[in-house]
């Protein structure tokens, strides 16, 4: 991944964060995916009263991908308000198998005023649920 793409994913993550819907948890999520058409698709969490019907900022930032008609991204980055707790939860994991190029796309975990982590979604999920072969197109 080139830097300049990186460092446009890392800002899109970062003011998606600013969008988020958080007036349970006061917890800031922001994603940003670099959709294989060379998009970038943004998402935040969105709380809901009924907990189970919150959505992650790394779902949103997905599913907004794929209803602009894009299947498949090759780098995602999320953003939270804490160093430390920079990963995505293991639901966001299984959905980012669903629509990865490949399962060596990096994600990228940060905060505003943290460090940035790099790892591939493999490291992240290394044992996915999968009944297909992530290299091969489903999609198209």
């Amino acid at each position: 991944m080139v830097q300049e793409s990186r460092d446009a994913l890392l800002q899109a993550a970062l003011e998606a964060r600013q969008n988020a819907y958080c007036p349970y948890s006061h917890y800031m999520v922001g994603a940003a995916v670099l959709g294989e058409d060379g998009k970038i698709y943004r998402g935040c969490n969105i709380e809901n009263v009924s907990y189970g019907a919150t959505v992650c900022a790394e779902r949103t930032a997905l599913l907004t991908m794929v209803a602009a008609g894009c299947r498949k991204f090759t780098a995602i980055a999320v953003a939270t308000g804490d160093d430390f707790d920079t990963a995505p939860c293991m639901l966001c994991r299984q959905v980012m198998t669903e629509f990865c190029a490949s399962l060596d796309v990096p994600v990228l975990m940060t905060s505003p005023d943290g460090p940035v982590y790099t790892h591939t979604l493999r490291e992240i999920a290394p044992l996915p649920f999968m009944n297909f072969d992530p290299n091969k197109d489903y999609h198209g």
